[in-house]
């Protein structure tokens, strides 16, 4: 592993491992008005939510480091504290992409990128109707981080309202993380598409697991289990009972072979595949098996 010290090395090498590294970025797809009414569209991967009461999202259109000079989007919230933040997904990529393109000031991304500008509820600036999900916010306050080239400018929205396209609904009225089909900033020239690459973590907000440093040191140690693999057995909030785990083994005939055969390394294994279909308890079970 290498350590680097950041004042050691050029921006943009350091440009390159910070967003090398924190990947995937959302995109804020940011539409603001100048002071005499002109429209700017561009895109900001430097961008999440920071609080839902307030509804606050943050993005930072950073200084460009090839000479420190300031976004169009900076200079327009500086005078017109209010923008629209779209949410970017797979089908308008591309235009997006295009929107980012440095464009002379005054010059209007929605035309260049051909996507349809529409009337926002209670701010200036236009909503993009092909985005999903378009929030129309404030603009509370532009904190400058530096004004050296790279340097970021937060700009912290109070959402104010929210638009959301029904199609990307369930049943009940939830957002449906396959049918927005957001896109994400990635290094270089890469992205992700979020619908491509997902699965479920549970959170363990209503469960105390016993943590990994309560599972028995031969299972802790063994050179079949991942750090993913111990993670999900020490989740467990109580380890099953020895009835349990007596009538799992009388009514498989896989668990009482490998136990026959009192092959450890089978029977951690066995154990995985359970875990790797999501089920903990049943791979404890085995884990706790005796001849």
């Amino acid at each position: 592993m290498i350590s680097i010290n950041p004042k050691d090395i050029s921006t943009g090498r350091l440009h390159g491992y910070l967003l090398g590294a924190i990947t995937p970025r959302p995109i804020a797809f940011a539409s603001t008005i100048d002071e005499t009414g002109n429209v700017n569209l561009a895109p900001f991967s430097f961008f999440n939510v920071f609080s839902a009461n307030p509804p606050i999202l943050i993005f930072s259109p950073a200084r460009r480091g090839r000479d420190t000079t300031t976004k169009h989007t900076f200079e327009n919230v500086l005078k017109v504290k209010e923008v629209v933040i779209n949410i970017v997904n797979f089908d308008m990529v591309q235009q997006m992409s295009l929107a980012s393109t440095e464009y002379p000031k005054g010059v209007n991304e929605f035309v260049k990128s051909g996507l349809t500008p529409i009337a926002s509820d209670l701010v200036k600036p236009p909503r993009v109707l092909e985005s999903p999900v378009q929030f129309e916010c404030k603009v509370n306050e532009v904190i400058l981080l530096g004004t050296e080239g790279g340097a970021g400018n937060l700009v912290i929205c109070e959402v104010l309202r929210i638009h959301i396209k029904e199609d990307i609904l369930d049943l009940d009225g939830i957002i449906d993380q396959h049918k927005i089909d957001t896109v994400a900033r990635m290094g270089g020239n890469w992205y992700s598409r979020s619908n491509m690459g997902m699965f479920e973590v549970p959170k363990p907000l209503s469960t105390l697991g016993i943590g990994v440093d309560q599972i028995p040191k031969e299972i802790r140690n063994s050179e079949v289990f991942t750090g993913n693999d111990l993670g999900k057995l020490g989740n467990i909030e109580t380890l099953p009972s020895e009835e349990e785990v007596a009538t799992f083994v009388a009514t498989n005939m896989e668990i009482r072979k490998t136990i026959s055969a009192f092959e450890i390394q089978k029977k951690h294994k066995l154990a995985q595949k359970y875990l790797t279909n999501g089920d903990v308890l049943s791979a404890w079970k085995v884990l706790l098996a005796k001849i």
